[in-house]
């Protein structure tokens, strides 16, 4: 029996919301610390990129619910994503009539 949505669709509809966020937040926080850690920047230098990457510029509840939101979704992809990948690849060998499992 199919289901109505399956791990492909629910993907599919929610990549393009989560998309966003997280790119932001991936690229802000790796330019971050390149600019801090090699390139030398003090904290207050680039505290501006940190701003962007936890949400800051939402205000206090704002933060909160873009940091959960951005866990949820990258959760949410990691899972569906593998549900897709699990079904991609067989990790049994399938055998056929006049094999053996030998």
């Amino acid at each position: 029996m199919k289901t109505l949505f399956n791990s492909r669709q629910f993907h599919k509809a929610l990549a393009p919301w989560i998309f966003l966020p997280l790119f932001i937040s991936s690229i802000t926080g790796l330019i971050y610390r390149v600019s801090k850690d090699l390139l030398g920047y003090s904290r207050e230098q680039v505290h501006w990129l940190m701003s962007l990457h936890e949400g800051e510029w939402l205000g206090d509840k704002g933060e909160l619910i873009y940091v959960i939101l951005n866990s949820l979704g990258v959760l949410w992809m990691l899972v569906t994503g593998f549900q897709m990948f699990s079904k991609t690849i067989s990790f049994t060998k399938k055998v056929t009539k006049g094999e053996s499992k030998g």
